[in-house]
């Protein structure tokens, strides 16, 4: 009996030495709340660094518009080994052929603006662009991402969507994502940030089209939400930065998804800035159907740098970007395996 008696409270004495679980999960939380580990901390770089050993720089690897190869990334930090092991996955799972159609008139000392089409249920190709890939000859590139609830997901088919439900309306907010989305490239969409990164001398990544497109989506075409989308072109004209089409064909099939219709539907939807939309990969899970994905980058369009761009200066670019993303669908649709679709511009 007094044995057991000294076990049990040696055991009660060491439950209330030991950190209760909810203690540990709020201090882990907190402790990446607070710490920056993002591109601009000098802090956060240290940590990283002291958390990775240091490996021998690769050489540049020749490009191959249709390689699955991915090419070591220079940046050996913590963040930088993580963005490749993400990326290098991402890529090679689809796979992703990019077409581009002049590879040498991209400059990696200047900013670009990539308007990316379509949005799909996620714009999930445009990480094949990302810098730590290797694909395009610029050495930076950030993606305008929202940080409104605009997550496309009202239901799920199961309890891992609906994980995800969370994951995509906090992206910039839950610690440790927050890590992940940033080192991956990611950045909070607002006309600062997209004229600061351009500034500095960043490829800026976006998808005009947005959320918005997802209320147009049919399962026969590819619907591009561009004719009321201007700011875009503004920023790039402010900045003398040029524009780049890029499209990508297969996108819309790495997701079976279903969404209400109706015209009632689609003015709640903008009334509340919430898609309705249910949509599955494979098993019922988030994980997308491995569909070949060709992703064509255009020709840039160079633009007059203009502080201060009247109405007409900016319809006059913008028609230029819409008629070249037309220009490229139909040009690349029958390489891409994709001869009987259409695009509708709206």
């Amino acid at each position: 009996m007094g044995a057991g008696n000294g076990l049990s409270n040696g055991a009660a004495a060491g439950a209330e030495a030991a950190p209760d679980g909810t203690t540990v999960v709020l201090g882990t939380q907190l402790f990446f709340m607070l710490l920056p580990l993002n591109d601009k901390s000098r802090l956060g770089r240290k940590i990283a660094r002291f958390a990775s050993f240091p490996l021998p720089p690769p050489p540049p690897p020749p490009f191959d518009s249709s390689s699955r190869a991915l090419p070591c990334c220079l940046d050996l930090t913590f963040g930088g080994r993580l963005r490749r092991f993400i990326s290098k996955y991402v890529v090679g799972y689809f796979p992703v052929t990019l077409h581009v159609e002049d590879y040498k008139a991209f400059d990696p000392k200047r900013a670009y603006v990539f308007g990316y089409e379509p949005h799909s249920v996620l714009p999930i190709g445009l990480g094949a662009l990302l810098d730590l890939v290797g694909f395009m000859p610029l050495p930076k590139t950030k993606v305008l991402a929202s940080t409104a609830v605009r997550n496309p997901l009202i239901t799920f088919l199961n309890v891992h969507c609906r994980c995800l439900i969370e994951f995509s309306l906090s992206v910039f907010y839950t610690p440790f994502l927050r890590q992940i989305w940033t080192w991956l490239g990611l950045v909070p969409a607002s006309r600062k940030n997209f004229n600061s990164y351009l500034r500095a001398g960043y490829t800026c990544i976006v998808v005009p089209g947005g959320v918005q497109e997802m209320l147009h989506m049919d399962h026969d075409s590819e619907v591009a939400f561009l004719k009321s989308r201007k700011g875009f072109v503004k920023i790039a004209m402010e900045t003398g930065s040029p524009l780049v089409p890029v499209f990508c064909f297969g996108q819309s099939l790495v997701y079976k998804w279903w969404r209400p219709g109706g015209k009632l539907i689609v003015k709640i939807a903008r009334a509340i800035k919430f898609t309705p939309i249910i949509f599955f990969g494979k098993y019922g899970t988030p994980i997308p159907f491995a569909t070949p994905l060709h992703l064509v980058v255009g020709r840039p369009i160079e633009v007059q740098k203009n502080p201060q761009p009247t109405y007409d200066e900016i319809n006059e670019v913008h028609e230029q970007f819409v008629v070249a993303m037309q220009e490229l669908f139909e040009k690349y649709k029958t390489k891409a395996g994709y001869d009987k679709l259409e695009l509708r511009v709206l």
